[in-house]
């Protein structure tokens, strides 16, 4: 089976949602999954898919992509991916925050998605960035980030792996913009005060002649 850019729907068990019902801090682990590449081998058996070749799965807002994309599924119809880079390139994973105009989006050359725990991870080379709109807020690199989509938390180690020519040491790195307090970000604009009255002097003062 071999088709470029073959559009492929996810088979009905991929398509599955977890049981229970939808809450806003997990909406996307219980949409189905699709998917685009150039091949897919299908384990009924194993309840395994992998898809090769210029890869990408979207999942509600999540957008996953990689050269190699293995999706297994659990007996409750969760899914788990698993996405491999190409030599020299990252992998890609992006999903926008329940209620926010907000994104985050990260890459390594391996990344971890596992929709039960909706929990992702980046490693080797990994780095985090959080986006206000178009407008890119937060960003973290490190070996290895972890990453929780319900509480927002994330975890980031660094080491050998995330050596590189501008960081030798393979220390961890973040830039972390300040938040901004909700009266000041979106609060109404106070009023100028007005300019204080100046009394002139008059060169003359009529006075009635009686």
């Amino acid at each position: 089976m071999k088709t470029p850019f073959l559009l492929i729907v996810v088979l009905m068990a991929l398509a599955s949602v977890g049981p229970g019902p939808v809450h806003a801090q997990n909406a996307d682990r219980n949409k189905p999954m699709n998917a685009e590449a150039d091949a897919l081998r299908y384990d009924d058996l194993k309840q395994t898919s992998v898809f090769t070749g210029n890869v990408v799965i979207t999942k509600g807002s999540i957008i996953i992509r990689g050269e190699r994309v293995e999706v297994k599924q659990d007996p409750e119809g969760y899914q788990q991916a698993v996405s491999i880079a190409a030599p020299g390139k990252l992998a890609y994973y992006r999903k926008k925050r329940d209620g926010l105009d907000e994104f985050i989006e990260g890459e390594g050359e391996r990344i971890e998605y596992d929709s039960k725990q909706d929990v992702v991870k980046f490693t080797r080379n990994a780095v985090m960035r959080r986006y206000k709109g178009s407008v890119l807020a937060d960003e973290t690199t490190g070996s290895q980030i972890n990453y929780d989509n319900k509480t927002d938390v994330f975890t980031v180690d660094g080491g050998p792996q995330n050596r590189s020519a501008s960081n030798p040491s393979g220390r961890v790195r973040a830039l972390l913009s300040p938040r901004i307090a909700a009266s000041a970000a979106g609060g109404p604009v106070p009023a100028p005060a007005a300019p204080p009255v100046v009394l002139r002097a008059s060169p003359a003062i009529d006075v009635d002649k009686k």
